[in-house]
Order: structure tokens, then sequence, then C-alpha cells
């Protein structure tokens, strides 16, 4: 179905607020830390001694100078926005000065150590947060400078945190325990396949966040696209796959936002290093954008879109991207519950798979969608309803487990969340 013109004004609209976003973090950011600076003078004199004796304004100072390295990050981020297509004014590069991010905003500022897996689905963004906000549509400056939100913030800020997950040395534990999996399972059900033939082979991963699981399964040679419906990872991840040119090139410090449950200084301003390979040594399949010639393109591993229209319009079969019985495994990590309606979903995911296809899956079900302030629909199944739905849909599931782990976990943090993710492989068999 082709996207209306107005459709598409209001995802450019978006993607400009999502630019300015990207544009304000430095001194959204350096505002929200220098709050601590005034704080200090209102206490009394033998406090302010004994934080000075403590090094605590030094530690907001450090801070600073960690937020401003990360906002130099950003900034080679959407240096080149054009990439997708968009008919952008300069709106997106005036940020607000800290005198003006000083004033008051509507939005309540979340803890730092908020629970947040990186995937929140909203109308128009996929931040991926676990908490209960649902982001309304884009909002329109009307010439007015652009005020972020702390939810968009928060997007950003999660952002950062993916980069660690999926493209340094320190995400790796992460990565082995929910990428190496599913990986496994996809070399074992293909395992009569040569190597060399393994290009011949559609592999999808909806929901693919900064793209790491979709490079590696590209790495092994299938031909693999990844889905994402989010600007602030859409963004991030072209950058990594298509403008970085050597290991370790970019530092920036994730953890600097948050005071709270950290052990010590270097915990706090700990410099992570991106990326931990080349991910421009792989060559990548073709892809398609949700607006065709009429919008915004994506790079070459990516489908930019929401999954279920892109994915789940049979209209689709005879466009740009076909679908029905064309895919010969789809990977899902942390995504399903990502879900309005799961069961929409899960009839996707078996409609576009060939026969004897594929789909592994592992993540919780932490429903995105329960208690919406939005009044969307959610369907909230338990572990053993989804499995039989799986079944009645087509599904034979095998491979069962539960794995244990975390979602872009601070290791040197106080406070960390486990996952008993469900684990499955499943083989359309119907």
């Amino acid at each position: 179905m082709p996207f209306t013109d107005v459709q598409v004004e209001e995802e450019q609209a978006h993607f400009a607020n999502v630019l300015s976003t990207f544009a304000h973090y430095a001194p959204y950011a350096l505002n929200a830390n220098n709050r601590r600076r005034k704080d200090i003078h209102t206490l009394p004199l033998a406090d302010r001694e004994l934080l000075d004796a403590l090094g605590y304004k030094d530690r907001i100072s450090a801070a600073d100078h960690a937020i401003l390295k990360n906002a130099e990050f950003l900034n080679l981020v959407i240096a080149n926005p054009e990439i997708f297509g968009h008919d952008l004014d300069d709106g997106h590069e005036h940020a607000l000065s800290p005198e003006e991010e000083g004033q008051e905003h509507p939005e309540c500022h979340s803890h730092g150590d908020s629970h947040s897996h990186s995937h929140a689905h909203g109308s128009h963004s996929h931040s991926h947060s676990h908490g209960n906000v649902h982001p309304a549509g884009p909002r329109v400056t009307n010439g007015k400078k652009y005020r972020p939100s702390e939810n968009d913030m928060d997007k950003l800020r999660s952002t950062l945190k993916q980069l660690v997950r999926d493209w340094s040395v320190e995400g790796k534990a992460e990565r082995d325990v929910c990428y190496e999996p599913i990986k496994e399972a996809l070399l074992r059900h293909f395992d009569d396949i040569p190597p060399e033939e393994r290009r011949n082979f559609r592999v999808l991963v909806p929901g693919a966040g900064l793209g790491r699981l979709a490079w590696d399964v590209a790495s092994l040679g299938f031909a693999c696209q990844g889905n994402e419906f989010s600007h602030y990872m859409l963004l991030a991840s072209f950058f990594m796959l298509n403008r970085t040119d050597a290991v370790n090139k970019y530092t920036i410090y994730p953890y600097v936002h948050s005071f709270s449950n950290i052990p010590n200084t270097d915990a706090l301003l700990r410099a992570i290093t991106i990326p931990d390979v080349l991910p421009t040594r792989v060559a990548l399949p073709p892809s398609a954008s949700r607006y065709g010639t009429n919008g915004p393109r994506t790079d070459a591993a990516r489908s930019a879109g929401d999954f279920e229209e892109i994915y789940g319009d049979e209209s689709n079969d005879g466009g740009d991207e076909p679908s029905a019985g064309k895919w010969d495994a789809v990977l899902t990590c942390f995504f399903i519950d990502t879900a309005k309606n799961v069961v929409n979903y899960l009839r996707i995911i078996h409609r576009m798979l060939a026969p004897g296809g594929v789909w592994i899956n592992l993540g919780p079900l932490l429903w995105h969608w329960e208690n919406n302030t939005t009044n969307d629909p959610s369907v909230e199944l338990t572990l053993d309803e989804v499995k039989a739905l799986a079944r009645k849909v087509g599904f034979e599931l095998s491979n069962e487990r539960t794995v244990d782990t975390t979602y872009t976990n601070n290791a040197q943090s106080m406070l960390g969340y486990v996952y008993h993710a469900a684990f499955w492989t499943a083989t359309k068999v119907v």
C-alpha cells in the first residue's frame, strides 16, 4: 500500500525532531549535570567543605567533559542526515543554550537506572524503553525552537548504551549470551548447506536495533536484512555500518548520565571504544524503505519502518519487498513483546517463511503496550500461551530452554536486571 504525502511529511517532521534531539544532547545533559552544582550551594558550608574534600565537584566537572565527548560523537552521527532522503530545513541545527535548557520541562526526569532494554514501540519510535511511556506522534514546532522531551533524551541515552552492547568489546558478554545461541541454531538448521551457498538463503532480523546480529549473520554468509523502526537506531546503525573505517575509532561515555548505584568514579566515567570490529568489511544485500522512492532510503542492510506494515501487507507480494514464502529464516531477539497483537506478529512470521523455514526466538515477555495511556490495544500472553499460539499458527517448536541474560547492562553498576529469556527454534510445518 503506497504511503500518502501526509504520512511521508509526518515522518519527515518526526525525523527532524530526532535530529534536533541529537543536536540538543550537550546543552540538555550539561544542564542536568549543572543542577548538581546548584544543589551543592544549597547545603551548609561544613557540608560543602566535606564534599570538596571528597572530590565531588571534580567528578561533576569530569562528567561535563565526558558529556561533551559524547556530543562530538553524536554530531558525527547526524552530520549527513540526507542519507535518509529527507528534505530537511536547518531546524535541527539550533540547539537550545544551557540557560534555555534550564527552563522547566513538562516531563519528569526519569531515574538514571530506569529499566529499559531498548525497544519501546510508539507511533514513531522504537527506542526500546521498557517503561510505560508511549510517545505521541511527531511534534510540529511551527518555526519555534524545538525542545526535546525527557523521553526523547532517554532514547538517545539508550542508543549510547546500545552501542556498547552491539559494537564494543565490553558488550561481547551480552552478545555471546543472546546472539550466539541464535546463530548456532541457524547454522544447525542449515547444516546441509555449504558455506558458499548460504548467500542464497534470506534471513530477516526484525527489531534489529544497531544491527550487530544482522551483521553477524551476514558475516556467516547469509543474505541478511535487518528491519528497524526507530530513527535513533537507524541513524546510529547507518553510521556504524557505513561511515566507520577503523576499529576502536570512537570513544563514548554511556554511563555518565546517572550518579546512582555507582561504586566509584571510574565506573561513572568509564570510556568505551567502538567499534570492536570493522563493520564495513562485510558486503550486505540491498533492502527496502517503507516509502519506496517517495521517502527515506536506508542503508544496504536495513529496511526502515514498522514490521507489520512492511512484511504483513499482502499487497507487498508484487512490490519492492516480496514477503510471503520468500524468507528462509526469521530471527527475533528481544522483539516479540513489542507487539500490540502478538497473534499478528506470529501470523506474519509464519506467512513470510518458506515451507520448512525456521523462526528462532530469544527474549522476555515484557509487553510494551501493557497499561499504555494512548488507548492502543495490547494482548499480553503468558509464555505457555505464546508457545501454544505458535503451534496453532503452524510451527513445530524445538530446542526450548531458558537463557538468563542482561540487556545494555552496566557491568560495574551496583544495580542490574536479569531476564529469564525464552529461547526456541520453530520450524514452519503447515
